[in-house]
C-alpha cells in the first residue's frame, strides 16, 4: 500500500513511502492478477440467513453513479450524484437525513460536503451501521501516467461500488423485510481529499476521512448509538481479496470475527481469508476513536500487487466501470445480508 490513506500504520502514525511504483496497465494482471481464483474456490454454503444479494443490480447502482462523471468535492456531478443517491434510498423504504457542512481540504480549500444518512426502520433503538464514502478523489496521483496525477478519478470501485452495495442491501431488505433491526446507511463524504503524494505539504492522516470525522463528532441523531459499524471500501475491484485489516482488530475483533464466519458460511470465504492485512487510515478510524462505535472497514489486499496493495487502479484513471467485478460485489453483499439477519 503505497499512500497513507489505507495503509499500514503503527495506529495513529501513518508510514509514507517515497516511491511510486511505474507499472503498465497493459501487462497489469501479471502483477495483480485479472481474476480471483483464489477466491472462487469457496467453502460449502450451510445456512444462508436473509435474501439473495443480486450482484446485477448493484453494478447498476454502481455504473449510474459513475454516469455523473467524477464526484469530486464542490462538482456538479458532486451536487447531482448526492440527490441521486437520497432518492434511491428513499425509493427502498429509508428515511434520509442530508448533513450539510462545509469542511476545510489540505490546502485550505472550502468543501461544500454532505453526508448522507439513508436509515430503515429509525424508530428501532437496536441498530446496525453500514458506511461507505461517495466522493472521488480529486487527483490520479497513483497513476503510472505522471501526466494524469491532476486529473480526477471515476472512482468507480473507490467509492462507488460501496455504496452500490448498500444500495441493493437497502433494496433487499425492503422487499424481503424479516427484520427488527435498524440499520443505518450513512455516506460519507469528502474522504479522498487527502494530500496528494504531489504535494509540498506533508501528508497529515488529518486531511483524510473529513466527512466521517465530522459525523462521528455530529451525529444526524443526539445520543445515537449502534450495536457496531462496517465501512465498505473499494468492494468491487477485479481480483480483490479482503484480509483482516489492523485498526479493525484492535477496535472490533469480534465483528472482524462475526463478518469472515459469516463470509465461509455463504460460501464467500475465498474472498475472505483468515489472514492479516495492514493497518488503515480510513473512516472507520473517526468511528471508532470518536463516536465509539466498534467499526471494521472491509476493505481489499493485492499482497502481490506492484502498483498498489490497494490493486492497480486505485488512484488512477483506470478506476472506472471496465474494472469493477459483479463477483466481488455479491462475495461482500451476501456476507452483509447474512450478518444483519442473523443478528438477534
Amino acid at each position: 500500500m503505497i499512500n497513507s490513506k489505507k495503509f499500514l500504520i503503527p495506529f495513529s502514525i501513518v508510514l509514507v513511502l517515497s516511491a511510486i511504483a511505474i507499472v503498465f496497465y497493459m501487462i497489469w494482471p501479471a502483477f495483480c492478477g485479472d481474476n480471483n481464483s483464489d477466491a472462487e474456490t469457496t467453502n460449502t454454503l450451510t445456512q444462508q440467513e436473509g435474501p439473495t444479494f443480486n450482484a446485477d443490480s448493484a453494478y447498476l447502482f454502481c455504473k449510474q453513479q459513475c454516469d455523473f462523471g467524477p464526484r469530486t468535492m464542490n462538482s456538479e456531478a458532486h451536487s447531482r450524484c448526492a440527490d441521486y443517491i437520497q432518492s434511491r434510498f428513499e425509493s427502498f423504504g429509508c428515511k434520509v437525513i442530508r448533513q450539510n457542512t462545509t469542511l476545510k481540504g489540505y490546502d485550505g480549500t472550502p468543501l461544500k460536503s454532505t453526508n448522507i444518512i439513508a436509515s430503515y426502520r429509525p424508530e428501532l433503538t437496536t441498530r446496525i451501521l453500514i458506511c461507505a464514502h461517495w466522493d472521488s478523489r480529486p487527483w490520479a496521483d497513483n497513476d503510472p501516467d505522471s501526466t494524469k496525477w491532476h486529473e480526477p478519478v471515476m472512482a468507480a470501485n473507490d467509492g462507488a461500488s460501496g455504496v452500490a452495495v448498500m444500495m441493493e442491501i437497502a433494496r433487499q431488505i425492503n422487499i424481503y423485510k424479516k427484520l427488527d433491526i435498524g440499520i443505518d446507511f450513512v455516506c460519507l463524504d469528502a474522504e479522498d481529499w487527502g494530500t496528494p503524494q504531489w504535494s509540498k505539504s506533508q501528508d497529515d492522516p488529518s486531511t483524510w476521512a473529513l466527512g466521517a470525522q465530522y459525523w462521528s463528532r455530529n451525529p444526524h441523531k443526539e445520543g445515537y448509538e449502534a450495536r457496531f459499524g462496517i465501512l465498505l471500501d473499494m468492494v468491487g475491484g477485479q481480483g480483490a481479496q479482503f484480509y483482516r485489516e489492523g485498526v479493525s482488530k484492535q477496535y472490533a475483533s469480534g465483528i472482524v470475527d462475526k463478518v469472515w464466519a459469516a463470509a465461509k458460511t455463504v460460501g464467500y470465504g475465498g474472498y475472505f481469508p483468515d489472514a492479516d492485512g495492514g493497518m488503515i487510515t480510513d473512516d472507520h478510524g473517526p468511528i471508532n476513536e470518536i463516536a465509539h462505535i466498534p467499526t471494521i472497514d472491509i476493505i481489499p489486499y493485492y499482497k502481490d500487487c506492484q502498483a498498489s496493495n490497494f490493486g492497480p487502479t486505485w488512484h488512477t484513471v483506470s478506476d472506472d466501470m471496465a474494472h469493477i467485478d459483479r463477483n466481488t460485489m455479491l462475495a461482500v453483499g451476501q456476507t452483509l445480508i447474512q450478518v444483519i439477519y442473523s443478528e438477534k
